[in-house]
C-alpha cells in the first residue's frame, strides 16, 4: 500500500507531517510517497533524525497556503505539492492522497484533478465524530454551503456505504440533520430531501435528527448542507474542548481532586482517547475517483498518522466501487 503524502500542507509542516508518515510506516507498515521540496524535505529528515525507510520523494517546488484561493491547486500553483500529488494519485502512482493543507484547495483538486465519480452530483466532506454510540459521520462538513435534494441524498448514500465496508455498522442509520424531527420540519431543501431519502431502498433512513442526536447516536450517517455540517462540526469539537477543560479544571482544584484523577488515571485516558476526534483521522472526500483524507490543519505526528491510516484502511475497503454500484442500483430503481 502507498500512500500520496502532501508533505508541505498544513500549520506543522513539514516536520510534524514527515513525523508522522514516519509513524506510520512503522506502525501500519505503508509505503509513503512524500510530496514537496524535495532538499528542505530530505534535510528535515536529516536534522530531526527521522527515519526514511520506505519514504519516497517527488518534487514540489510551490507551496498552498492557507491563505490562497480554492482555484490555486488549478491555475497559478499547478506545481504545488498539493496539485502534483493529486496528479500523481490520478495516474494511478499511488492508492490514496493525505493533505493537511488548504481544505478549499484540496476540494477543487480532488474534484477537478481527480475527478468525481461518475453519476456523483458534488464531493463532500466527511469527518467521522465520537458519539454515544460509537461513532458518526458528518457529510456535508463544509465542502457545499449550497445543496440541492438529490446532493443530500447521495451524501446519505455515499455516507453509508462507507460507515459499512469500513466497519462501523452492518447496517447504518442515515438521518437528516434538522431543526426537528417532523417531516415537514426544514425549509423546502429539507423537506424534498427527506422525501428522497425516505424512498430510496438502498438507504436505512431513520427520518430527522435534531443537533443533539448526532452525539447522542441516532444514527450513523448525518446529513446535512455544507453551511449547517460545518457550523455543527465546529460546534462539536468547540464543545468536546469545553468539557474536557472543566473536568481537568475540577480534577485540579484541590490536593484531593487530584488524587481522586490520579486513582482514575486509566480511566480518565481511556474517555480522552474516546472523545478525541483525531483518533479517527481526518475527514474523507467523498465522492471522488480515489481515496482523498483531509487530516487536520494542525495535525502533529499521530494525527497524521491515523489520518494515514484512515487513507489506507479507505483504499483498501472496496468503499468506492460499491459506491458506483449502489448509485447504479439507485438510478436503476427511478427510471
Amino acid at each position: 500500500m502507498k500512500i500520496i503524502v502532501d508533505a508541505m500542507g498544513g500549520d506543522n509542516a513539514p516536520i510534524e507531517i514527515l513525523k508522522g508518515c514516519a509513524l506510520a510506516v512503522k506502525e501500519l507498515g505503508v509505503d509513503i510517497l512524500a510530496i514537496g521540496r524535495q532538499a528542505e524535505l530530505k534535510q528535515t529528515i536529516k536534522e530531526q533524525n527521522i527515519c526514511p525507510d520506505r519514504i519516497a520523494f517527488a518534487d514540489a517546488p510551490e507551496v498552498i497556503t492557507m491563505e490562497d484561493s480554492a482555484s490555486s491547486v488549478l491555475k497559478e500553483k499547478k506545481q504545488s505539492s498539493m496539485s502534483v500529488g493529486l496528479r500523481l494519485l490520478q495516474e494511478g502512482q499511488g492508492d490514496a492522497f493525505v493533505s493537511a493543507g488548504n481544505s478549499g484547495a484540496l476540494l477543487a483538486g480532488a474534484t477537478l484533478i481527480d475527478k468525481r465519480i461518475p453519476g456523483i452530483k458534488r464531493a463532500a466532506f466527511a469527518p467521522i465524530l465520537p458519539c454515544q454510540t460509537g461513532h458518526v459521520m458528518l457529510i456535508d462538513g463544509g465542502a457545499n454551503e449550497t445543496c440541492l435534494p438529490e446532493y443530500l441524498e447521495q451524501f446519505g448514500l455515499m455516507g453509508s456505504v462507507y460507515m459499512k465496508q469500513m466497519g462501523f455498522s452492518d447496517c447504518p442509520r442515515v438521518g437528516l440533520v434538522n431543526n426537528g424531527a417532523e417531516e415537514c420540519k426544514g425549509p423546502e431543501l429539507y423537506v424534498e430531501a427527506h422525501r428522497l431519502l425516505k424512498s430510496n431502498p438502498n438507504l436505512h433512513f431513520v427520518g430527522n435528527i435534531e443537533g443533539r442526536g448526532v452525539m447522542m447516536g441516532d444514527c450513523e450517517v448525518a446529513v446535512c448542507d455544507g453551511f449547517s455540517g460545518n457550523l455543527l462540526l465546529k460546534g462539536c469539537e468547540g464543545a468536546g474542548l469545553f468539557f474536557l477543560g472543566l473536568m481537568k479544571e475540577a480534577l485540579t482544584a484541590s490536593p484531593l481532586s487530584t488524587l481522586g484523577a490520579l486513582l482514575m488515571k486509566k480511566q480518565l485516558r481511556a474517555l480522552k482517547h474516546r472523545a478525541d476526534y483525531t483518533e479517527v483521522g481526518g475527514a474523507a472526500v467523498m465522492g471522488v475517483c480515489h481515496p482523498v483524507i483531509k487530516a487536520h490543519g494542525n495535525s502533529k505526528a499521530k494525527p497524521f498518522k491515523n489520518a494515514i491510516r484512515q487513507a489506507a484502511d479507505f483504499a483498501g475497503s472496496g468503499v468506492i466501487e460499491q459506491i458506483k454500484q449502489t448509485l447504479a442500483q439507485t438510478q436503476e430503481g427511478t427510471r
